[in-house]
């Protein structure tokens, strides 16, 4: 006899799984820890098969036979969202939740204003972001834990499709009082020996040390970070130059320090600011909807946060 189970109870399975814990899952879901947990020992019997390893103090964790049945759990209801998709199409009707990824240096400049406004156009969307480097973006959407992703055109596998929406050339980022911020023209080679604070994110840094390696030089790495905000500290308080394909509307670091954002002379290759899904012979009608709406966007006044 074949076992029975809701699409409820695969819901739930697949939050604890992510969670790694009922509470966390509770939060997630809005639903209570208790009928979660009623809910997983539910289909753990109607199945039977251990699904979690209950820890006290790790919380919940995954057997190999419940990752196995919670990658299959994740695929059932993508596809089950994915009829929700096809019903708006029916209904010509742009409507339901969209899950977005957005490169982790563009988030705070783009996320919230493509957001908001594509929630301003269509008002019957939910829409949800998630932030990641350019791998981890790509990885999402292979585990189909995001729709769709606000990336550059960084080693793109043949099975996603790269919509290009805007070359952005190479930014340099210096401290106010920094020597080269008086100096005309900035080459490459003008960088070579003075130190350097590296955005060290997987294949970002590839790029921006490729601008070195691409000339036959090798820039003095002073400092490496993670994340956008330390960079522009660090800068700013004169521990060395940046680059960065984008230039905000303020040129202040968090701490208030000033910064000044020049444009390297010199043929360099941009990156390309754009869109990236799987490649599909289906496309749902919101996510359709938001790849014209960023690209409408984009096309008429640039991209948002930036000068």
């Amino acid at each position: 006899m074949a076992a029975r189970f809701s699409l409820r109870q695969l819901e739930y399975m697949v939050a604890v799984g992510e969670a790694g814990s009922v509470l966390a899952a509770s939060e997630k879901v809005n639903v209570s820890s208790s009928s979660i947990s009623a809910a997983i020992s539910q289909l753990e019997a109607e199945l039977g098969v251990q699904l979690f390893v209950r820890q006290h103090a790790q919380g919940l964790s995954l057997t190999s036979g419940g990752q196995r049945f919670f990658n299959e759990a994740k695929r059932i209801l993508h596809s089950v969202a994915l009829l929700g998709d096809l019903a708006n199409d029916i209904v010509d009707m742009v409507r339901g939740p969209i899950s977005v990824g957005c490169l982790v240096t563009l988030a705070p400049l783009v996320g919230a204003a493509f957001r908001r406004s594509f929630k301003e156009e269509y008002p019957n969307v939910e829409v949800s972001m998630r932030e990641g480097n350019q791998a981890e973006l790509l990885t999402m959407l292979a585990r189909a834990e995001i729709d769709i992703a606000i990336a550059y055109d960084l080693d793109i596998p043949a099975s996603y499709d790269f919509k290009g929406l805007i070359d952005l050339p190479p930014q340099l980022i210096l401290a106010a009082d920094d020597p080269l911020a008086d100096k005309g023209d900035i080459a490459i080679e003008d960088l070579v020996d003075e130190p350097m604070v590296l955005l060290d994110l997987p294949l970002s840094s590839t790029y921006f040390l490729s601008l070195f390696h691409d000339r036959g030089l090798r820039p003095y790495i002073a400092e490496r970070v993670s994340n956008l905000s330390s960079l522009r500290s660090l800068v700013a308080n004169g521990f060395g130059y940046g680059l960065l394909n984008i230039s905000t509307k303020t040129n202040l670091a968090p701490d208030g320090q000033k910064l000044v954002f020049r444009q390297l002379v010199g043929e360099h290759r941009p990156m390309v600011f754009g869109l990236v899904r799987m490649k599909s012979d289906y496309s749902s009608r919101i996510v359709a909807a938001f790849a014209e709406h960023v690209s409408r966007r984009v096309a008429e006044s640039g991209l948002p946060g930036m000068s």
